[in-house]
């Protein structure tokens, strides 16, 4: 566990706020200024998904062969709505990887929350395939 992971838990748990003065995340979808060729939306999104920032312009640019119209229209809206990201967002890149596994977390305990239940149903059929056969009613009888 990283120092970053404990002090944001102990903060939570103790309902403290964060260095900025809230809990929260500060790994969220920015326009990044800093590497950007017209607003910095790309690479904004590419920052927070974890891509490419080339592959992300690529995708938007055959995107908007098809959907033009959408595709400016989003990213108009996107260079308006979305703030720019600041310059000292993390205190290091072990602090941005550690939101950035922490963003992601959710996708992967659902996985794992829908992998158990799949278990337990398969479980449930076993059990129910065993009380409804003989074998069952023959065991029942003999413990009796």
């Amino acid at each position: 566990m990283s120092r970053y992971e404990r002090d944001y838990r102990s903060h939570s748990e103790q309902g403290q706020s964060g260095r900025n003065g809230n809990n929260d995340n500060p790994h969220r979808l920015y326009r990044n200024t800093e590497h950007r060729i017209l607003t910095g939306v790309c690479a904004g999104l590419a920052d927070y998904f974890g891509f490419d920032r080339r592959a992300v312009r690529i995708a938007m640019i055959l995107a908007a062969i098809p959907f033009f119209a959408f595709v400016v229209v989003a990213y108009i809206v996107m260079s308006l709505v979305l703030p720019e990201r600041p310059r000292q967002l993390y205190q290091d890149k072990e602090q941005e990887e550690f939101w950035r596994k922490a963003t992601m977390e959710p996708k992967n305990t659902f996985g794992t929350v829908r992998h158990r239940f799949r278990e337990l149903d398969m479980r449930l059929q076993k059990l129910e395939a065993y009380i409804t056969s003989k074998r069952f009613e023959i065991d029942r009888a003999l413990k009796d």
